[in-house]
């Protein structure tokens, strides 16, 4: 456990009192602990590149931080009426989808490792923002019916499904590719037994 897989488990450690926080009404403090929250999410790559601390317990544990994170948050606010709970079904239901389709690659392919996209980034980047703005208008007294919290929520919804169908087209592209590469190698063992059957002059 070196620094950086030190600050993705504090993330982790920190999304139950965030939930609570919620749950009881004190939104100023979830929003204080979200933000030391992201902010871990920023160092913990940053110190992982810069410092070479890059692990494979840290690149499973940070997108599990993340999704824990966002989730959780997601289910208490739709509980608590900060955001509609068609979107949290988006959001889980991307989820789901992609640990449903990694699973079926691991079986399919050789591949074991599947990085992010740049649309997984950005839909990550939109839903963090989402819920710091959703937290926000919770303070102020605004529901999620509010004009710029209602765009926000459609805008991160959209990066969603977008982000799950582009990742959709890179597991097509894997399962194809492995396919090519059966095909090749059959077609090269047989002509290697072509090659054996001739008869020698």
């Amino acid at each position: 456990m070196n620094a950086a897989n030190g600050l993705t488990a504090l993330r982790l450690l920190l999304t139950p009192p965030i939930v609570a926080a919620m749950w009881t009404g004190r939104h100023g403090l979830a929003l204080a602990l979200f933000m030391i929250a992201a902010a871990t999410d920023v160092l913990d790559g940053a110190a992982a590149r810069r410092f070479g601390l890059s692990t494979p317990l840290g690149a499973y544990l940070d997108p599990i931080a993340d999704k824990c994170l966002l989730n959780a948050m997601f289910l208490a606010m739709a509980g608590d009426g900060m955001v509609p709970w068609w979107f949290v079904g988006i959001i889980l239901g991307r989820d789901v989808y992609l640990l449903l389709a990694a699973a079926i690659l691991l079986r399919l392919t050789r591949r074991r490792k599947f990085p992010p996209s740049v649309w997984g980034k950005a839909s990550t980047f939109v839903q963090i923002v989402t819920a710091i703005a959703a937290l926000t208008a919770a303070m102020l007294g605004h529901s999620n019916a509010w004009i710029p919290m209602t765009a926000l929520i459609r805008i991160s919804a959209l990066f969603t499904i977008w982000s799950g169908v582009e990742y959709t087209w890179r597991g097509i592209g894997l399962v194809r590719a492995r396919d090519t590469r059966v095909g090749q190698d059959d077609a090269s063992g047989q002509a290697a037994g072509a090659t054996e059957l001739q008869p020698r002059a």
